[in-house]
């Protein structure tokens, strides 16, 4: 399985964040997005897992447009965006059990609970998602991950802020695990983070003038 992208190109409005971008996954692969605010790091990611069309060029899973194989790549994708994507009137728990009922898998209270405790929410497993901080349902959002390892393709926006030490040796391991059973990351980041992948790419987006 491969993701490949070739000649991609997004504006937004009169400005151009990007042209003619090529890039190229293959199992084992990390990919760092970096850039400077506004460089078009969270659109990239965005027409990577078919969320937004580009204005140029063409993404391809194992040779097939993603536009013609909608259904089919969803079920090989985690996308987790800027926001957390939680609802606000279940608990941290129910959440992270329905993200993963809604990826096609099942999993008890317990290991929900194990999850959260491992991301630092350990406390926080029968609250109302409404009364967490940002930074905490990003985290409800992360702890679903380990019950993700069926879909080989997880495009991640910003996975490590408002990570704590502990918390990001935790999600560390579990993207480093992935990735040893042939799965494949892109992901936007400020931080320099210490994958075991295939290979370590990093693509610095640069606004073009």
């Amino acid at each position: 399985m491969t993701l490949k992208a070739q000649q991609l190109a997004c504006t937004r409005g009169e400005r151009a964040l990007f042209l003619a971008l090529d890039l190229e996954l293959r199992p084992g692969d990390a990919l760092r997005v970096a850039g400077k605010n506004g460089a078009g790091k969270t659109s990239l990611l965005r027409i990577l897992s078919g969320l937004s069309t580009p204005n140029a060029g063409t993404v391809n899973w194992d040779g097939e447009n993603i536009s013609r194989i909608r259904e089919q790549y969803n079920r090989q994708l985690t996308y987790l965006g800027h926001l957390p994507g939680i609802k606000d009137d279940l608990t941290a728990g129910e959440n992270v059990m329905l993200a993963v009922k809604l990826s096609g898998n099942r999993i008890e209270r317990k290991a929900a609970a194990l999850a959260l405790e491992q991301v630092g929410l350990g406390a926080q497993v029968n609250l109302p998602a409404r009364v967490l901080s940002q930074g905490q349902k990003k985290r409800v959002a992360l702890a679903r991950l380990p019950f993700c390892s069926a879909t080989p393709l997880w495009i991640l926006d910003e996975p490590f802020v408002a990570l704590d030490q502990d918390a990001v040796h935790w999600l560390t391991e579990t993207i480093s695990q992935h990735l040893s059973h042939d799965g494949m990351l892109a992901y936007s980041t400020h931080q320099e983070i210490n994958l075991r992948a295939q290979r370590n790419l990093t693509l610095h987006l640069q606004t073009p003038c």
